[in-house]
């Protein structure tokens, strides 16, 4: 056991012990979720109740105060798999040695809350941003720029990114020509969320951004790294759709589309930025408020 124990449980003996008085606190965040149905709501309630996100003190004896809550730390409660009784490990569940603090049926009920949310933002979030990946691609064969465009058939919308040599020289000259923009956006969206949730990927990530440049991340352990990057990937439907793109930016420096498939380049910098903007916001409340902001 290491690292920030969730809100509801203490570490004692390397294993979780329920905090009463918070454990309380958790299930009330369950069931005033499940009466209003909108996590703005709630957090609103929470704060204007004084209550906070949990204060504790590191293995190195530094104290870590509570917060208020925001959505980021909301959704994360929400979906910590820690509250049923459960280990996760390399995205798997398992039976864990601690006490459970919600039951079955009301995690059961708040996800399918959850769920329903998700998809009315997904929908909204095509609407709102159709191209969060303008600027980052090339075609391989042209060595072109590929932009963002669309059409309307039967006042259905259809959106593609376009190899702009194809465009200038005719689509008949080149193999890649245009892409549709769900299925480029989804490649590349899975493969960032993978990155997210593997904690194995994100350890070689991070060795390969000190590689380039160790001193910018000498400050940062990498269990810290892991975490901060770790706890973006569940809150990530939540995100407003501007948020998404802006990190799809830092994250990604290029996307080579070949006839064949598409490569995505990580952008070390980017990585670097980003995880110092999580750290930082994790690190108390005083940081600034960058990121993990999500949709209602």
């Amino acid at each position: 056991m290491g690292g920030h124990p969730p809100l509801g449980y203490d570490i004692k003996g390397r294993k979780l012990v329920v905090n009463l008085a918070e454990a309380e606190l958790v299930r009330l965040i369950f069931r005033r979720f499940l009466d209003l149905g909108s996590a703005l709501l709630l957090i609103r309630e929470l704060n204007a109740q004084g209550h906070r996100t949990k204060s504790w003190t590191t293995k190195v004896g530094t104290f870590r105060e509570g917060r208020p809550f925001d959505k980021g730390t909301l959704y994360k409660i929400l979906r910590n798999r820690t509250y049923l009784g459960e280990a996760v490990h390399k995205g798997k569940s398992y039976p864990g040695e601690h006490e459970p603090i919600i039951d079955r049926a009301t995690w059961d009920r708040v996800h399918e809350v959850l769920a329903s949310n998700a998809r009315r933002r997904g929908n909204e979030a095509r609407a709102r941003t159709p191209a969060p990946l303008r600027g980052m691609m090339r075609c391989m064969h042209c060595s072109s720029a590929m932009t963002p465009t669309h059409t309307r058939r039967r006042g259905r919308l259809y959106r593609y990114y376009i190899c702009l040599g194809a465009s200038r020289r005719g689509h008949e000259t080149c193999p890649v020509r245009s892409i549709a923009a769900s299925e480029v956006e989804g490649l590349v969206l899975g493969q960032v969320r993978r990155l997210l949730a593997s904690p194995e990927v994100i350890a070689r990530t991070i060795m390969a951004v000190r590689q380039e440049d160790a001193a910018d991340d000498a400050v940062l352990e990498e269990g810290e790294m892991i975490e901060a990057l770790g706890a973006l990937e569940p809150v990530w439907d939540e995100l407003y759709p501007a948020e998404q793109a802006r990190i799809l930016r830092l994250l990604i420096e290029r996307i080579d589309v070949a006839p064949d498939g598409i490569s995505v380049t990580l952008h070390a910098a980017g990585i670097r930025s980003l995880i110092a903007e999580l750290a930082s916001k994790d690190a108390g409340p005083t940081a600034p408020h960058v990121i993990l902001e999500a949709a209602e």
